[in-house]
């Protein structure tokens, strides 16, 4: 499972680890994409949000049950939701890690900018307003919630 705001190196980290692995990598952003017919829809685009998660986390529970390791791009910004994902992954025999990646703001910020600047599209274009509030319900892992996980690494920059 990865963890962490926007421009925090998740897509990066997901990516190394999908080839360092042999694993399949569940990127919500890259299937909305493809899927979305007016790039500047935001509303869609978010409305899409759910739905494609929840297919890909079918999908993961299935591959998770064959034996395959899944790298999960999804954010994971609260606790609940990835103590969720994680308890169920176990339940079906999984080793779950989490790797959560933390930059302060003003960082988080520049890499957006960065990001924002080389986008072929306008779908994942965010504003300062955007990153404040992802920044204002951001939950970092706990150091006790970090002793559930069979593995796990966090990242600061």
């Amino acid at each position: 499972m990865i963890c962490g705001l926007p421009g925090a190196g998740k897509t990066t980290l997901a990516k190394r680890l999908e080839v360092e692995r042999s694993a399949v990598r569940m990127c919500p952003d890259e299937w909305i994409e493809q899927i979305l017919a007016a790039p500047d829809d935001y509303r869609e685009r978010d409305r899409l949000r759910d739905p494609v998660e929840d297919l890909q986390w079918e999908i993961t529970q299935r591959l998770l049950l064959l034996g395959t390791v899944v790298v999960m791009e999804f954010g994971f910004w609260a606790e609940e939701e990835r103590s969720n994902f994680a308890l169920t992954a176990v339940e079906l025999g999984a080793k779950v890690e989490l790797h959560c990646l933390e930059a302060p703001f003003e960082e988080l910020w520049r890499r957006i900018q960065l990001r924002n600047a080389s986008l072929e599209t306008k779908t994942w274009v965010m504003s300062r307003g955007d990153a404040e509030a992802g920044w204002r319900v951001f939950q970092s892992p706990t150091a006790l919630e970090l002793q559930f996980y069979d593995d796990w690494a966090v990242y600061r920059s």
